[in-house]
């Protein structure tokens, strides 16, 4: 049952990201420029659209290529702990975008980023595989 989730969970994820990807490149594209922060506005629509791109990859990639999974998964978590700094500068400079109006609000969205995180190292099996291969490394007698 708990693969089913995970499968279930992946999918979920992938179409998610795919779907963000695609609002990156067409009507979302000037809340997403609110996002970036300060140090890269004068490339926002550069950054939006290479983004985008990575979203719909990412998100293609965690329905369609199962056999890569894990790494996908791990790059999933990655991107999303990349991008985590234009949440944060959403928060410190008030900025407004995806009805995140109030600094509560913007303060809420960054708690679920480590979420995100979770979920696509949990889903993709990456998590599992990191504590595998860490286990095996330490089991044969080298120092940690």
């Amino acid at each position: 049952m708990s693969k089913i989730l995970r499968n279930i969970a992946q999918v979920v994820l992938g179409t998610a990201l795919a779907f963000a990807g695609f609002k990156h490149l067409t009507s979302s594209r000037l809340e997403f420029q609110a996002q970036v922060p300060s140090l890269l506005k004068s490339w926002a629509d550069q950054v939006v659209i290479a983004s985008g791109l990575v979203e719909i990859s990412l998100g293609l990639g965690l329905i369609a290529v199962w056999k890569y999974r894990v790494q996908i998964g791990a790059l999933t978590a990655a991107f999303f702990t990349a991008i985590f700094w234009g949440n944060i500068s959403q928060y410190v400079n008030h900025t407004d975008a995806f009805g995140l109006n109030s600094d509560t609000a913007r303060f809420v969205r960054l708690l679920f980023q480590p979420l995100l995180v979770l979920w696509a190292l949990w889903a993709t099996g990456a998590w599992t595989t990191y504590r595998k291969m860490r286990h095996a490394s330490n089991s044969d007698g080298s120092p940690d």
